[in-house]
């Protein structure tokens, strides 16, 4: 669990949140009359990338309780969803049923995908790097500012269920701080680049209702230098 992996390419040219090859699965048998669904390998599991004994003010028991139970409980309903897609037949099945699968889908895979970047954005102390602290100057008028805004929309969160993500805007070429319900409500085409996770599954065992202290603790343990090369990939795109 201790070894850096070779993280997922999260984000397609672009860096859409979404735009993460959504429906793979292994196609069984395809309903007559439907086009076959391409044969595609399941979703991976991807190991921790991180010491859970070495995060400072989270314990190894909520890292690894977040990780088996949230992280890879959806890439494996991932991978079920995508089964049940591919022996689909679109012209008789209700709507109603393929609205609610494909929403699941969407659901499933963000979670996925901002879990992995949770949990590689964690590590020791540190601060941003030299592009990122100018980026975050000038969006948002100084780090300090920055910080101030996450910090209040992470205790914002507190109780409820949703992501605080710093996400780099190709559109806009700035930085933003998004709000994002569900694993899904959140900057259309942009690229997040240091999740914070204020479900509470990812608090509550340490801190109980207390989300405020969780939120001090995440903002002392960001790993920057993931956070430096997210953001120089984005912005060269």
């Amino acid at each position: 669990m201790t070894n850096p992996i070779e993280r997922r390419e999260l984000f397609l040219a672009g860096g859409s949140l979404a735009a993460v090859g959504l429906g793979a699965g292994s196609a069984a048998e395809t309903p007559a009359g439907n086009p076959p669904t391409p044969k595609l390998p399941p979703y991976a599991i991807k190991p921790l990338p991180l010491d859970p004994q070495k995060i400072s003010g989270m314990s190894e028991r909520i890292l690894i309780s977040h990780y088996e139970n949230n992280y890879v409980g959806a890439v494996k309903r991932l991978n079920s969803i995508a089964d049940q897609l591919a022996t689909m037949d679109y012209e008789k099945t209700p709507g109603f049923v393929i609205n609610g699968l494909k929403r699941e889908e969407l659901i499933a895979t963000n979670s996925m995908i901002l879990h992995e970047l949770f949990f590689a954005g964690l590590g020791d102390q540190s601060k941003p790097g030299p592009a990122l602290e100018a980026a975050m100057i000038r969006d948002f008028g100084s780090v300090e500012r920055w910080r101030a805004q996450f910090t209040a929309m992470g205790r914002a969160e507190g109780g409820g269920a949703g992501w605080v993500l710093l996400t780099y805007s190709p559109r806009d070429k700035r930085l933003v701080n998004a709000w994002a319900a569900d694993h899904t409500t959140t900057l259309a085409g942009g690229t997040p680049i240091v999740a914070m996770d204020m479900y509470e599954h990812a608090y509550q065992m340490d801190f109980g209702a207390k989300a405020g202290n969780y939120v001090d603790v995440f903002m002392k343990v960001i790993r920057w230098d993931n956070a430096d090369r997210l953001y120089d990939e984005a912005s060269r795109a």
